[in-house]
């Protein structure tokens, strides 16, 4: 099974995507379980209500996929090539590419393909996951060896960075599990923590939501504090502040992968521009973006925000 193992992880960099390794689909330690209730009992997940369901789930690959042996975890690099033309309104780095979602779990249902085509006379079922299944995915990553989560709380590679997307495919097929990621990347480098903007990263290594830009502008449905909008700055959709402060992330190659589209033309949006958008408008401009379904009166709200900032 080993030989297996590696035929499917070169398979999945063949497939465009820069990391990929094997962790068993057994229940992840109850501490971490326990950690994570405790940070949405005091109140961190602000109005992502969602994470609180589906807890036992969430860390427990098998109750995802009934007779579930294995998790095969992927990530890919999307830092943006350098030089870039940058506008008024700032956009998070993965938004300048098309929707991650559908381009990853598209190479996942071809990576299941392939496994399936390659293990003849077994019977094996798959769950693709993006993002959207209650599962830790970083949890995930790390235990099958893609890397360490910084203080930054997003999975950090010793020589891709911190700006990688995550995908899952859970599997009944068992394959031999790569080593844990046990290495501590971060030492005493606190970088990211001093460059949040809103105090969002706590010196305790805990995390609050609700001082969180990215989900101010992206997850928050109703308006935003006065004292938060004006730390939102020119950040139109999410932010990258923690990621780009990272020592890994500066040293990071870009992203490689030729079919991941890219749009430069979405870091250049001017405020105005954006305000005398029609759904149209909006809706051809963002097609097939993550931006997309955060709907255009949430960008509106956003773009009023950057328009004061700017003034001042």
């Amino acid at each position: 099974m080993m030989e297996c193992k590696e035929k499917i992880e070169r398979k999945a960099l063949t497939l465009g995507f820069d990391l990929a390794g094997v962790t068993t689909a057994a229940p992840l330690s109850e501490n971490y379980r326990r950690s994570f209730q405790d940070w949405l009992n005091k109140g961190n997940a602000a109005g992502m209500e969602y994470l609180g369901r589906n807890i036992e789930k969430r860390f427990d690959p098998s109750k995802l996929l009934d007779e579930a042996k294995s998790v095969i975890c992927v990530a890919l690099n999307y830092k943006p090539p350098p030089n870039i033309p940058v506008g008024p309104c700032r956009i998070a780095n993965y938004a300048l590419y098309e929707d991650y979602h559908e381009f990853i779990k598209q190479r996942l249902f071809q990576l299941a393909d392939f496994i399936s085509q390659s293990t003849t006379g077994k019977n094996i079922r798959f769950r693709v996951c993006v993002d959207s299944a209650p599962l830790a995915e970083r949890l995930l990553a790390q235990r099958a060896g893609l890397g360490a989560i910084g203080k930054h709380k997003s999975l950090v590679h010793p020589a891709l960075g911190c700006q990688l997307l995550l995908g899952e495919l859970i599997t009944t097929l068992e394959l031999p599990p790569d080593e844990p990621f046990e290495e501590n990347l971060c030492g005493d480098c606190v970088r990211c923590i001093q460059s949040c903007p809103t105090g969002a990263l706590g010196g305790d290594g805990d995390f609050d939501s609700r001082k969180c830009i990215s989900y101010l502008t992206i997850e928050e449905k109703d308006s935003i504090p006065e004292n938060l909008a004006r730390k939102i700055g020119n950040r139109l959709f999410g932010c990258d502040e923690c990621m780009l402060a990272c020592p890994y992330q500066a040293a990071a190659p870009g992203c490689t992968n030729k079919d991941f589209q890219f749009f430069p033309q979405r870091g250049v949006l001017q405020p105005e521009q954006i305000l005398n958008w029609t759904q149209k408008d909006f809706e051809q401009y963002f097609k097939q973006s993550p931006v997309e379904r955060l709907g255009l009166e949430r960008l509106k709200r956003n773009a009023r925000i950057c328009r004061k900032n700017l003034s001042l």
